[in-house]
């Protein structure tokens, strides 16, 4: 057989004896080391690489020399040996998730059985430390743990099982993250060992909900449960909160450790690097907050904007009362900082944005200083940014004022508006070196910035809507300004959870807000649904509250089972479904931007009152007008879960209403005869079926 030349010379080289030398750095090593084979003995070298020449010994000396070189080397000194806790030994997964939750001072737990997740679920059987809510659906138990932590500040826990039972959670995932909401969502999945297989129920949750959380984690191994677990807390919490995922295989959970693992990973505490981080934040103020307050003191036109970051912060409503009162400051609310400053206050502005208040618009707009307080200046602030708070813009440029920027989250700084000054970290540490530093103003200081405010909320009052002239329909305005009236005397502890629509604008324009964590809502995402299982949520944390769901017919369709849920667990919510026989919100920008071309904005509801009887709820149908008082008398004060129907006019518009593109400045208020005129168009284009 012919060879070529080079695979001749190969050979060859393959047949001397082996010359390197033994991969040791010691005779004592060499003595137990086993006796390495000839390359030879290992492999036929027959590639034209082996004609190279061995121009260094294997392995290089680089990384066995003969000497060292030890003169950059500290001696050695005895480690402190790491605490380990033995508690947990001879625990499976699931035990050990229970103690956790115990540790973490978790009293309630939303969520649904499924064979991944059972080893944790038959470890919970019987648990006398919380109690478990069992919902139709795990989307519900998704909203009833946002509602849960909402009202009570504390993180809400979900477990559901693998594939369909995580994914259900997305959205409540999502929806939590776009609010600000405290969750933490453990979910199930297939053994490790068929991970990658298209197990049954299996999904890549971890993949899935990256989007959709703080931060996610899949378990590797029963060891490391307890320093997870404590590691989703802390980020479920920390800083801007929102939810984490927690992904646990079943040969995980079902495992059982066998040795102690270190006291730090399995004490809830907080890590070094968020202490770290906070104390680095700390010393970057000093020279912020001076600029700042020479702003505040400056400025002849100023209004503080609070979102729902003032209500998150321990102490927040009550500095901001602080804030406002010295510097005599007039307040505005985002949709989820309503209850962070009292809506009886003289200087409350009450909501601004799309469907705010026209005074609280008119005040952003005109400002010379805006002081933004946890808020991120979402598009439904803001409307038109070109055309956002010119005032303040004007000062910024003259050195005499602009936007001040107090938020947790650097991602949201200067991420929608240019803040003149920014201030990173927790408002309300932060606002506590800010007020020493401010002059005391009052009401005559501020004389003639209050006298245009007092103007406009005399020339566009939020009860200036539609009233009499369509006699003999309940009004939804009419019937929440009522409920507002009721509760007058306990509005501390009233909640009101809303759906998304129509019905959540009136209910934040026409209730009136005075406590923080009272107004419990979808804001960010605009969940339909997210109501009636949040509202279960709140009562389950405030079990002597009062709390009621104010729900749209489309919005309370979409989770309506979970009305089932609050009978069998006897959790007494109030709801309240505005029943127009249609996606209200939907068709109102159908009416006015799309020539009422109502496409497939109306449905066919079911009985709710069948429905509820079904359930074991209590209920009432109202549609007259003189019967409305009467009917919320009833609802508040039966035991219990009660449902309310209420009968309402239709194509009620929401008003004020800013239209996307425009400016805060440039919107849309009641004017009967224009009303008049828009229902004879409407009834003119559906041919007498609409109007």
């Amino acid at each position: 057989m012919l060879r070529g030349r080079h695979a001749v010379a190969a050979l060859r080289a393959a047949a001397q004896p082996a010359t390197s030398r033994s991969f040791t750095a010691s005779a004592a090593v060499a003595a137990i080391s086993p006796p390495r084979k000839p390359a030879s003995d290992i492999r036929k070298q027959t590639t034209a690489a082996s004609n190279a020449p061995n121009v260094r010994p294997v392995p290089s000396p680089s990384f066995n020399p003969e000497t060292k070189d030890t003169s950059h080397v500290q001696p050695l000194v005895n480690a402190r040996p790491a605490e380990m806790d033995e508690s947990f030994m001879g625990k499976t997964g699931g035990e050990i998730f229970h103690e956790m939750m115990l540790r973490h001072g978790v009293k309630h737990i939303f969520g649904y059985p499924g064979g991944a997740i059972l080893p944790v679920f038959d470890a919970i059987y019987n648990s006398k430390h919380f109690d478990f809510i069992l919902p139709k659906h795990e989307q519900g138990a998704g909203h009833m743990a946002e509602g849960y932590a909402r009202a009570s500040g504390k993180p809400g826990v979900v477990l559901v099982t693998s594939g369909p039972g995580a994914t259900n959670v997305v959205t409540p995932m999502q929806d939590a993250l776009s609010d600000g909401t405290p969750m933490v969502v453990f979910c199930g999945q297939v053994v490790t060992t068929a991970i990658g297989s298209d197990a049954f129920q299996e999904a890549d949750v971890v993949g899935i909900s990256r989007a959709c959380t703080k931060w996610n984690v899949m378990v590797k191994s029963v060891a490391e449960l307890p320093r997870r677990i404590n590691e989703a807390f802390e980020i479920a919490t920390s800083g801007r909160p929102g939810p984490v995922l927690v992904d646990l295989p079943k040969d995980v959970t079902a495992g059982i450790l066998r040795k102690a693992i270190p006291t730090e990973s399995s004490i809830p505490s907080l890590s070094a690097a968020s202490k770290a981080a906070l104390e680095l934040s700390r010393q970057q103020l000093n020279s912020s907050i001076h600029r700042v307050a020479d702003l505040v003191n400056k400025a002849k036109q100023p209004v503080i904007y609070a979102g729902q970051g003032i209500i998150l912060s321990e102490g927040g409503p009550e500095i901001l009362r602080e804030l406002a009162e010295k510097a005599y400051l007039p307040v505005t609310t985002t949709l989820h900082g309503l209850g962070a400053f009292d809506e009886l206050d003289e200087k409350s502005l009450h909501m601004l944005g799309m469907h705010g208040s026209a005074y609280a618009n008119m005040a952003m707009q005109e400002a010379d200083l805006i002081i933004a307080l946890g808020a991120r200046f979402d598009d439904r602030v803001t409307l038109n940014v070109s055309k956002f708070a010119p005032g303040a813009r004007a000062a910024a440029a003259e050195g005499r004022g602009g936007i001040v920027h107090f938020e947790i989250m650097p991602k949201n700084i200067n991420k929608v508006v240019q803040a003149t000054e920014a201030v990173e970290g927790d408002v309300t540490a932060n606002l506590r070196q800010l007020l020493p530093l401010l002059d005391v103003k009052t009401r005559e200081d501020r004389k003639e910035w209050f006298g245009k405010i007092d103007g406009w909320k005399k020339r566009w009052p939020l009860s200036d809507y539609e009233r009499a002239e369509r006699a003999g329909l309940i009004k939804p305005q009419t019937l929440i300004e009522e409920l507002s009236n009721l509760t007058a005397d306990r509005k501390e502890t009233t909640f009101i959870s809303t759906g998304v629509g129509q019905h959540q604008m009136w209910t934040a324009q026409h209730f009136r807000w005075r406590y923080p964590r009272t107004m419990i809502t979808s804001g960010g995402l605009g969940t339909m649904g997210y109501g009636l299982p949040a509202a279960i949520g709140a009562k389950v944390a405030r079990p002597d509250a009062l709390v009621i769901d104010i729900d749209g017919d489309a919005s309370f369709n979409m989770t309506l089972t979970e009305l089932s849920t609050a009978a069998q667990f006897n959790i007494g919510v109030k709801v309240i479904v505005l029943n127009n026989e249609e996606q209200g919100m939907v068709t109102q920008w159908q009416n006015l931007f799309y020539e009422d071309r109502y496409a497939h904005t109306h449905q066919k509801n079911p009985d709710f009152m069948k429905l509820a009887d079904a359930m074991g709820v209590q209920h009432r149908r109202v549609s007259n007008p003189d019967e409305v008082v009467d009917s919320l008398k009833w609802l508040i004060n039966t035991d219990g879960p009660a449902l309310l129907e209420v009968m309402t006019d239709k194509k009620v518009p929401v008003l004020p209403m800013v239209p996307a593109g425009y400016g805060l400045h440039e919107f849309l208020t009641w004017d009967g005869e224009k009303d008049r005129k828009r229902r004879e168009l409407m009834r003119e284009r559906t041919c007498g079926l609409h109007g």
